[in-house]
C-alpha cells in the first residue's frame, strides 16, 4: 500500500511524547552559555538554584545539576534528606570523607571520573570509573572519594539521608567548601541546620508563645501548643504551618485536650 509522504505509518503515530533533541544540554543553542548562573529557564520559567526546602518542589533535576556551576549548591533540605547540586573541575576531587550517620546517593550527569572507597581512608578497596548516567551509592561510615578524570566539568546531584550540610549552603568552589567546614569546627548539623539555625528558624514560634503569655493564657496550655509546634517542624512543617495547625486543632476540636487546657 501507498502512503503519501508524513501520514500513516509514521514512526511516532502513537506516541504521545516523541522524542525531543535536547539543544540546550548539547548546546546547539545559540544562547545556552549566556544563563546567569544562579537561574534557569524551564518551559520559558526562571527557576532560581536555590534551597527549596521542605516546600514541595518538581523540577527537570538533570537540567538543574547541568546549569549548576557552584562546587556545591543545596537544592532541597528536608528533615529526612538533602539534594545537592556539585560540578568538579577538571582533576578536582570532592575531598577523601566519611559520613558516619550519613547514607549517600550520587547520579551523574555529565563528564567521567573515578570513584573510591574503603571502610578506612588508608585502604579504598573499591575503585571504579565512572559517567554520565551513572549512579554512586555510598554506606554511611564508608569512606570515599570522586575525582574528575575528564576535560569537562563533572556534574552531579548528591542525595544525603539525613541532610549533611545546613540549609541552603552554597560554595561556589571547593576551596569555600574547605573554609566553610573549617568555620563550622565540628558543629553539629541536624536535618541541615546547626543548633543556632534552628533557634533562628523556630524564632517565629518563640514570638507568638510570648504573645499568649501575654494574653494570661495559662502556662499548661502554652506548653502543649509549642511542644506539639516544634514536633511538627521537626517533621518538616514550616514555624507558620505548624503554628496554624495546632491552632486548628484547638479551634475545632479535633484537639480536646487542647481546648480543655485552654479553660484551666
Amino acid at each position: 500500500m501507498y502512503y503519501p509522504p508524513q501520514m500513516y505509518p509514521y514512526p511516532y503515530a502513537y506516541t504521545q511524547n516523541p522524542p525531543v533533541h535536547n539543544y540546550l544540554r548539547n548546546n546547539y543553542w545559540p544562547y545556552a552559555n549566556n544563563y546567569n548562573p544562579n537561574y534557569f529557564s524551564n518551559s520559558h520559567r526562571a527557576v532560581e538554584l536555590k534551597d527549596y526546602g521542605p516546600n514541595p518542589f518538581a523540577e527537570d533535576i538533570n537540567e538543574l545539576t547541568l546549569q549548576n556551576n557552584n562546587f556545591r549548591t543545596a537544592l532541597w533540605t528536608g528533615s529526612l534528606f538533602q539534594i545537592t547540586l556539585m560540578s568538579l573541575n577538571p582533576g578536582e576531587d570532592i575531598g577523601l570523607e566519611m559520613h558516619p550517620d550519613v547514607d549517600q546517593f550520587l547520579r551523574l550527569e555529565q563528564g567521567q571520573g573515578l570513584v573510591q572507597m574503603g571502610d578506612t581512608k588508608d585502604n579504598l578497596s573499591f575503585e571504579k570509573m565512572v559517567s554520565d548516567d551513572y549512579a554512586i551509592v555510598i554506606p554511611a561510615g564508608t569512606w570515599h572519594n570522586l575525582t574528575n578524570t575528564g576535560n569537562t566539568p563533572l556534574k552531579l546531584y548528591s542525595i544525603y539521608a539525613p541532610p549533611n550540610h545546613p540549609f541552603g549552603t552554597v560554595h561556589p568552589t571547593k576551596a569555600d567548601a574547605e573554609a566553610a567546614e573549617e568555620h563550622d569546627d565540628g558543629a553539629t548539623v541536624i536535618g541541615g541546620k546547626t543548633p543556632d539555625e534552628w533557634v533562628q528558624h523556630t524564632e517565629f514560634l518563640v514570638k507568638e508563645g510570648l504573645e499568649d503569655v501575654k494574653r494570661g493564657i495559662n502556662a499548661v496550655h502554652i506548653l502543649q501548643e509549642f511542644i506539639l509546634m516544634g514536633v511538627l517542624v521537626g517533621k518538616g512543617y514550616s514555624p507558620q504551618q505548624a503554628y496554624e495547625t495546632v491552632e486548628e486543632w484547638e479551634r475545632t476540636g479535633e484537639s480536646k485536650l487542647l481546648q480543655q487546657s485552654k479553660n484551666m
